[in-house]
């Protein structure tokens, strides 16, 4: 199956200091491929795979489920530990739980994690009847492109197929109990107006992981895919700042960026 426009996976070998980047829930690299290229544009290292059943067709999904969208972030945060002496892990929506297991999970070998917009519960009444309805229901309206910048587009699915969606619930309930296990540094930025993750997924988080170097930042004038929104060039700034500061690389440019 040809992949979507911009669905493509990116590698960038730079220098020492890695950064995982892993996009969302039926989305595609496309949505954090500018993130991508800012921190590759820094000389750093860049991983942005493809998660298992997206870029294609949400038929795709169908098949696969959290264990393989874990599975291709966990390998390419390994082939970057074989390469680089520091990897920090950044994500939006899913792509942010997906970081924070990786964190979990890794330990010191992770060394600090930057959040936009993560997820931590599919939320509504819908959301308890996933297990039932979707071996009758295919699909529901998708959450695609909710940014408030006009003219951007995210490259993503228009329906959500359901067994996909109950096995991210799944997910995001493991990810949860992990959350204690975080003890890295963490950069967490989040939208007021969010029409596809309420703000309370971040508290929560922030209220659960057990790192004590913490941030939180808001994204006042952008939706839920905040890397293609207004706020994009100040997340890759300040995400650059903060690989800057726990890692010293660049660290003059990341300390002005910050002010």
């Amino acid at each position: 199956m040809p992949l979507l426009p911009g669905a493509e996976p990116f590698r960038h070998e730079g220098g020492e200091v890695g950064v995982l980047v892993c996009h969302g829930f039926t989305g595609s690299p496309q949505s954090v491929r500018p993130w991508a290229d800012h921190l590759a544009g820094r000389g750093l290292s860049v991983s942005l795979p493809l998660l298992p059943g997206h870029g294609t067709r949400w038929q795709d999904m169908q098949l696969t489920g959290w264990q393989d969208w874990y599975a291709e972030v966990d390998h390419a945060l390994r082939e970057l530990r074989e390469r680089c002496s520091q990897v920090f892990v950044c994500g939006l929506s899913m792509g942010g739980a997906l970081a924070l297991r990786l964190a979990a999970r890794h330990g010191d070998a992770v060394s600090g994690v930057v959040l936009v917009n993560p997820g931590n519960k599919v939320h509504g009444l819908a959301a308890r009847a996933l297990p039932v309805v979707r071996h009758f229901v295919p699909s529901t309206k998708g959450i695609a492109s909710d940014i408030a910048k006009p003219g951007a587009q995210e490259v993503g699915y228009d329906r959500v197929p359901l067994h996909a969606a109950h096995s991210v619930r799944r997910f995001f309930q493991l990810v949860d109990a992990e959350l204690p296990q975080v003890t890295q540094p963490l950069l967490l930025m989040h939208s007021p107006e969010d029409h596809v993750v309420p703000p309370a997924d971040s508290a929560r988080i922030l209220a659960r992981v057990s790192s004590r170097d913490v941030t939180e930042r808001l994204l006042e004038r952008s939706y839920h895919v905040a890397t293609l929104d207004h706020d994009a060039e100040r997340i890759f700034e300040d995400t650059y700042a903060f690989i800057g500061r726990l890692s010293g690389v660049g660290s003059e440019e990341g300390t002005a960026a910050r002010g």
